[in-house]
């Protein structure tokens, strides 16, 4: 029972920092930073992905003496750059970015200027893309099935390691997991937010929706050979590859609108 009790605790660390580093590696995370501007320390933090109809602010610090502008154009395009002043709102620099279709990305930029001087926050390009609104119930669900797929991986992995008896069990219950958060859950999500219920192959190469593939093949060989060869090592090989998978950052090439053709693609 102890024993079962630090399998479960190991299982959960390794599933809880994969998930911090999956999330602070995506593309969507936040972009935060710091300059220095008239000896003062200027903390920023800049949104990657924003939902349409959202009325999403992105606001900076004020610095005495200077104005803040943002320079943004649809990504991808031959736009001209469109710059505006923000707006004072609430103790702080502050503008909303016009909404796109879901997919669609701006890149931008944010800088100061005094009368001898201009800023820029960041060296490159902000990109920030748009999504429609998911219910919450249904993300709830996708993101409890998919971290409960990884958590019973390790979970699996770990009982390999020690060729538990009940291996196989937890490992159909890794499958059922996989199967819901990443093939049913998965695919309403992706509709909800961009239009689409699969990017993966063979359609596309929206790395989130192959690694989901991915991770279930594995799985599946792993169950196959197990029956036929009865060793807990196929499932021990399972687990490490979905653990691989699963630190590669969320949404990297994910849905990217053509705006020159109105299609989604991956980027």
């Amino acid at each position: 029972m102890i024993k079962n009790i630090l399998f479960w605790i190991i299982a959960a660390i390794i599933t809880m920092a994969a998930a911090v580093f999956q999330r602070l590696t995506g593309p969507t995370y936040p972009i935060k930073g710091e300059i220095l501007l008239q000896n003062k320390t200027i903390r920023f933090k800049l949104p990657r992905s924003i939902e349409i109809g959202s009325q999403t602010q992105i606001t900076v610090p004020i610095v005495d003496g200077y104005s803040a502008f943002i320079a943004f154009k649809r990504y991808k395009t031959s736009d001209s750059l469109i710059i505006e002043p923000m707006k004072l709102i609430n103790e702080h620099y502050s503008y909303q970015l016009p909404d796109l279709p879901p997919a669609g990305k701006y890149a931008y930029n944010i800088f100061y200027k005094n009368n001898a001087e201009v800023r820029y926050l960041c060296k490159h390009d902000i990109i920030v893309r748009y999504k429609g609104e998911v219910p919450e119930w249904i993300l709830i669900l996708h993101i409890l099935f998919m971290f409960g797929g990884m958590l019973l991986s390790n979970y699996t992995g770990i009982l390999a390691l020690r060729k538990h008896t009940k291996v196989h069990y937890w490992a159909k219950l890794t499958i059922i997991f996989i199967f819901i958060g990443g093939f049913i859950l998965g695919p309403i999500v992706q509709k909800y937010a961009f239009n689409e219920f699969w990017a993966g192959f063979p359609y596309g190469y929206d790395l989130t929706d192959n690694k989901v593939l991915l991770s279930f093949i594995f799985w599946i060989i792993a169950l196959l050979l197990y029956k036929k060869y009865h060793h807990p090592r196929w499932y021990f090989i399972a687990c490490i590859v979905t653990f691989i998978i699963y630190l590669i950052p969320h949404s990297l090439y994910g849905s990217e609108l053509d705006f020159s053709t109105g299609t989604i693609k991956q980027g």
